[in-house]
């Protein structure tokens, strides 16, 4: 029986439309889930739970650094677990999303008012240490399942609708609760956790079932024991070495900087938005909650960018997506500055506006990033997906804490009143310049960074091809000059330093 689920497990099957869809319904909830804390989670603990925005944001703030450190070492965990007897039985992945699946229910904890200070922050933690531990080791798949640009491209633009799909859920699934359960009630936010936590079991379940993972190789295998053999310190020192090790990568350093800016632009927009529409433009929170439904265009967008992804690459992509935002940005500015009668239909178009570029934003990065370990293995030598992951993650939870923090403590300072719908006109200052110039910088900064990326599908076939030449017992030294001026472009690395068995010594020269 264990080999008849090994193989499974391990077997490659055909890609398709359906083997992407089950690959990517995890992302309802990655999607979903941190869409429906960054807009309603603060607002929810300020207004219905009586906590203070400070101590609000410091629940955000102290479980994401706490959990950005744990998915740190998920991504080792996850590449090395194949050594255990578990690991070999439901695959070094595969084990994280089957035990992962029923645990999406602590997603309904977060939601239960009346609870003090200490019950938030562990059910908080709780939930952001389950979705690190399946969404790290499920984000390396496409790059197990298949080393085709546009295999990936499917897997990765299907992921995205999914993930799509799930923030225009997270947005209309609470503006028609607040319909039917009135807008003064907490209810709606338990109903609304309720009803995702189930849909977050099934999806993971999916995913489980249609994926499989890379063989182990015997050489993947001799590098295992060879680390197993270690003690506890060195392997620490080791993991840290091979963490920091991943920034020496040039498209990983830049892909880091677009992807953290960028992302942190929208959670810092989701954390304020609804204080912006209720308290400093004066709508309803379902007015609120159906500007932000307008992410209903995602998939459809998702899929325009499938396309545009393939004949213009991320950086061209990333161009029409924060220009679309910061126009947005801007017109939020004129109606809380003007207050035109045309309030609301002005808001809603701004905002199909914010979400046209928002569904870009959200597809190109995970778009890059199964790219990105194929630049790694040129220069190591290694598969190191899990590794990748867990930086990426790590970095993006801790700047994400530091921004939610930073949003409570404005809020704080401005002289938000917790609990109360009507605010003074320096809090609803504070609260405008939150949102547009905060969201606004951030998104100016990922922009000019983009500019500068130079990893795409004619880039990457350049690298994929001399890999598998490499593979194939090629000579390093017989490379022509263009493929050696892309590779080094891509890597930073100079080309006498990649495809070296010493990994990350000295003589690995950063240009």
């Amino acid at each position: 029986m264990n080999k008849e689920k090994a193989s499974k497990i391990y077997q490659p099957r055909k890609i398709n439309i359906f083997r992407a869809i089950g690959f990517g319904l995890p992302d309802v909830m990655g999607g979903g889930a941190f869409t429906i804390i960054g807009a309603w989670l603060l607002f929810f603990w300020t207004t219905y739970a009586g906590l203070t925005a400070v101590e609000a944001a410091s629940i955000l703030g102290i479980a994401r650094v706490v959990d950005a450190f744990i998915s740190l070492f998920m991504g080792s965990i996850s590449d090395n677990f194949y050594r255990t007897a578990i690991g070999k039985k439901f695959g070094r992945r595969h084990f994280f999303l089957l035990i992962g699946s029923p645990l999406m229910l602590v997603f309904i904890l977060m939601w239960i008012t009346g609870m003090g200070y200490w019950y938030y922050l562990i059910s908080y933690l709780l939930f952001e240490i389950v979705a690190g531990m399946v969404l790290i080791p499920w984000e390396t798949l496409p790059t197990e399942m298949t080393e085709d640009y546009t295999k990936r491209t499917l897997f990765s633009t299907t992921r995205m609708f999914i993930s799509s799909s799930g923030v225009f859920l997270a947005t209309f699934v609470p503006g028609q609760l607040f319909k039917f359960f009135g807008e003064n009630s907490a209810a709606p936010f338990l109903y609304n956790a309720i009803f995702f936590a189930v849909i977050y079991v099934i999806c993971v379940f999916i995913a489980y079932k249609s994926t499989w993972e890379r063989q182990i190789t015997p050489e993947i295998e001799a590098n295992l024991r060879k680390t197993a053999s270690s003690g506890l310190w060195e392997t620490l020192k080791k993991q840290c070495k091979d963490y920091f090790s991943t920034l020496r990568l040039k498209s990983f350093r830049k892909h880091l900087i677009i992807y953290l800016f960028s992302f942190t632009s929208k959670d810092v927009f989701n954390a304020v938005f609804a204080y912006f529409c209720v308290s400093a433009l004066m709508v309803s929170p379902t007015t609120s909650a159906n500007v932000l439904s307008l992410s209903i265009i995602g998939p459809l967008v998702i899929i325009l960018s499938g396309f545009l992804m393939v004949k213009f690459g991320p950086r061209w992509l990333y161009s029409v997506s924060y220009s679309c935002e910061i126009i947005a940005l801007c017109g939020f500015y004129v109606l809380f500055a003007t207050k035109p009668s045309s309030m609301v239909i002005l808001l809603f178009a701004f905002g199909f506006l914010y979400n046209f570029g928002l569904a870009i934003l959200q597809f190109v990065p995970w778009n890059v990033y199964p790219l990105i370990p194929d630049l790694d293995e040129i220069v190591t030598k290694q598969h190191r997906e899990g590794i990748y992951a867990g930086v990426m993650t790590f970095v993006r939870k801790s700047t994400v804490a530091v921004a939610t923090v930073c949003v409570g403590y404005f809020l704080d300072m401005g002289g938000y009143v917790e609990g109360s719908i009507h605010q003074t006109t320096g809090a609803q200052n504070t609260i405008a310049a939150v949102l547009i110039g905060g969201t606004g910088i951030l998104l100016l900064v990922a922009l000019l960074e983009a500019q500068t990326f130079h990893l795409n599908k004619r880039t990457h076939g350049i690298v994929r091809d001399e890999l598998n030449r490499l593979r194939a017992g090629g000579d390093k030294n017989s490379a022509d000059p263009k493929t050696k001026n892309v590779i080094e472009n891509l890597t930073g690395y100079k080309w006498e330093n990649v495809w070296e068995d010493e990994q990350f010594g000295k003589k690995h020269v950063i240009k």
